[in-house]
């Protein structure tokens, strides 16, 4: 599957909306926990991998940016896939999302006690990369 299919807005909705439904949720947190303990190991994503499908990891990454500087690179993202973008819109889903996933009682969205804060608010694509590298490499050599 192509990446950037999973990379779409509406993509991140939907995940959003179906992490609440147990048994479903409980299925697909397994396949991660597989997946992820396969050789030679993953890189995941997501919203509860810290603390919920990956709690052992050997280093975590809580990373965040303001509502408003994801905003603009949705909407840049989506323009740039000739896709139609009103920046208030997707700053609105953003947050709606935000909120529904930091308050939902199994699995919130949240950063896991041991997990490094990366804020990338400030910072462009190849900054953001750069510094979980050095966050990684630091951790596994420390």
């Amino acid at each position: 599957m192509d990446k950037t299919v999973l990379s779409a807005h509406e993509i991140g909705e939907a995940a959003s909306r179906i992490a609440v439904l147990g048994g479903l949720r409980e299925e697909l947190v397994r396949l991660q926990k597989d997946f992820a303990a396969a050789p030679p190991g993953a890189v995941l994503d997501g919203r509860d991998i810290g603390t919920v499908v990956c709690p052992d990891a050997t280093v975590k990454l809580f990373v965040t940016a303001s509502p408003e500087a994801r905003a603009e690179r949705r909407t840049a993202e989506m323009v740039s896939k000739g896709q139609e973008a009103e920046y208030a819109s997707v700053l609105d889903d953003l947050k709606r999302r935000d909120e529904r996933d930091s308050q939902r009682t199994v699995a919130p969205m949240k950063q896991a006690d041991d997990a490094h804060l990366l804020d990338t608010t400030e910072m462009d694509i190849e900054t953001a990369f750069q510094a979980a590298v050095d966050i990684v490499s630091q951790a596994c050599n420390a």
